[in-house]
């Protein structure tokens, strides 16, 4: 690994680190239940309660009702919006990565504390990835292509593991839609390292998927784009 791109690697870290030590604000953040959490939300991403729940909804379609298979979810993050799904989903057998130790261990404290036994966390690289091609029968990424250094072998890391006929469905942010955030993404987040240029637009994130996946599509909430891809 090149010398800039493992520097780009351990800032990320670094940042969700502090990021796990605060997991409290985060997920209030996330899911729009503190006072801080819809102040930002609001302000930085133009999303109130209803906007939340839907690019939250349309970022987990793949873990459905009643799924079964293997699911792969990266990042996990603290687990904040998915664990409380995959709590209703007891036959399915999940794999949740991330990067950061700190992300991981608040993630398994939630699973813990919400009886959650059929997810096995695996702390790694998203550009990585050990397991076999074709493994996994859907996968789920809710706001974490914009933090990947190499968002190149990302993409291709998780359609590979992805089986064919396999789901993958996620949100990312995305330029060109809410110049605030676009500029609070750029000289703060960015500075901070949660999150990584380059950025796509919507445009361009749809091409790149179809160049991959025979079925693509994607729904913007504000500048998160919410997609939904079968391989």
């Amino acid at each position: 690994m090149m010398d800039e791109e493992q520097r780009r690697y351990e800032k990320i870290r670094g940042a969700y680190r502090s990021v796990g030590r605060l997991a409290n604000l985060y997920d209030g953040m996330m899911t729009y239940s503190t006072w801080s959490g819809k102040f930002v939300s609001r302000l930085v991403w133009g999303l109130d309660r209803a906007g939340v729940a839907r690019y939250v909804g349309l970022a987990l379609r793949a873990a459905h009702e009643g799924f079964a298979g293997r699911l792969l979810e990266v990042p996990v993050g603290t687990g904040c919006l998915s664990l409380p799904v995959y709590a209703e989903l007891p036959d399915a057998d999940i794999t949740c990565l991330d990067y950061s130790p700190a992300m991981l261990a608040a993630a398994r404290a939630r699973a813990d504390a919400l009886g959650v036994r059929n997810v096995a966390f695996v702390e790694g690289d998203v550009g990585q990835l050990t397991f076999e091609d074709d493994f996994f029968d859907a996968a789920v990424s809710i706001n974490g292509f914009h933090a990947f250094p190499d968002k190149e072998s990302a993409w291709a890391e998780v359609h590979r593991v992805l089986r064919p006929g396999g789901r993958l469905t996620g949100s990312v942010f995305i330029l060109g839609k809410n110049p605030r955030t676009t500029f609070v993404v750029t000289q703060l987040y960015q500075r901070m390292g949660f999150f990584t240029p380059p950025y796509d637009t919507e445009e361009s994130l749809t091409m790149r998927l179809q160049k991959l996946y025979r079925e693509v599509s994607v729904e913007c909430v504000e500048s998160l784009a919410c997609f939904s891809c079968v391989k």
